[in-house]
């Protein structure tokens, strides 16, 4: 079994305390986001995950626990981007943050410490100019410490369409995106790091730019070093590659409150659900 932590939340962020307890407790319970009467429990035990996916913008709580999954196996998917506090109101400086990924490469190796630069927006202020300037210092940096570079473009969830206005987003056409993959793909290449596309459904392989699997049985085969048998994830976008997974998060639990997030709707419920979190709890949020 392949366990995502998490697509809905950032578990790294904000519930690691809740996180190493369920390690220790083998297991966790998790309620389907669209029939909450529906639980399931997860087995965590060493013999039932075959990995984890950690998706975070900041692991910095996990650093000094690392040693707490001795025995498991896991990769981090690392969002990274340069947007300021107008778009990522809550993460650290992002200075800090690299500081964390070349740290957190250092201790686990650097295959297994994904680099996302995602979501690509364009406005008034966050140009494509501006964009290709970030990645190369951002690639520069992070170079040798991550083998590749996940992208994609933004998508106008029906919440974010609801902060279009005050982002000030552009409509990007499909000869946009296809400029800018071209003009990533070479910043890349010059810094030694693959580069993938999530979830798109542009052809962007006349770039080398090839279909990201984000949840990936090569590369847990290639970290655990045996066979791994995962069908494609039929839950997901159409586009989506992934292999299955069980996620253990919650929608509408991460206070990072990104404006572009698909994952956090309703700030009301946000607050009511932090509210309602106990790192005792075998689930995440409430009992």
């Amino acid at each position: 079994m392949i366990v995502s932590a998490s697509r809905r939340t950032d578990i790294p962020a904000f519930f690691s305390e809740w996180f190493f307890t369920r390690l220790k407790e083998g297991f966790a319970y998790v309620r389907n986001p669209f029939n909450p009467g529906m639980v399931r429990t997860v087995s965590l035990k060493e013999e039932d995950v075959d990995c984890f996916i950690f998706w975070t913008k900041n692991p910095s709580g996990f650093l000094e626990r690392l040693e707490e999954l001795t025995g498991y196996h896991y990769y981090f998917q690392f969002t990274l981007t340069p947007y300021g506090k107008d778009v990522e109101p809550n993460l650290p400086e992002k200075e800090k943050l690299l500081a964390v990924f070349k740290a957190l490469s250092e201790k686990i190796g650097k295959e297994k410490v994904i680099w996302r630069y995602d979501p690509i927006l364009i406005s008034a202020k966050y140009t494509k100019e501006w964009h290709l300037q970030k990645l190369e210092e951002y690639a520069r940096e992070l170079a040798g410490h991550t083998e590749k570079c996940v992208i994609s473009f933004v998508d106008l969830y029906r919440n974010t369409r609801i902060q279009e206005k005050a982002l000030g987003l552009k409509t990007m056409s499909s000869e946009d995106c296809l400029e800018i993959a071209a003009l990533f793909s070479k910043i890349a290449q010059k810094r030694g790091l693959k580069m993938e596309a999530c979830s798109e459904s542009l052809d962007l392989r006349a770039f080398s730019i090839s279909k990201a699997r984000c949840v990936d049985p090569g590369l847990i085969e290639r970290i655990t070093g045996k066979r791994i048998k995962a069908d494609k994830d039929r839950n997901q976008r159409k586009e989506c590659m992934c292999a299955e997974s069980v996620d253990i998060g919650v929608y509408n639990t991460c206070l990072h409150r990104c404006l572009y997030c698909y994952a956090n709707y309703n700030e009301r419920i946000i607050n009511k659900n932090i509210e309602n979190h106990n790192p005792d709890s075998p689930f995440l949020i409430g009992s």
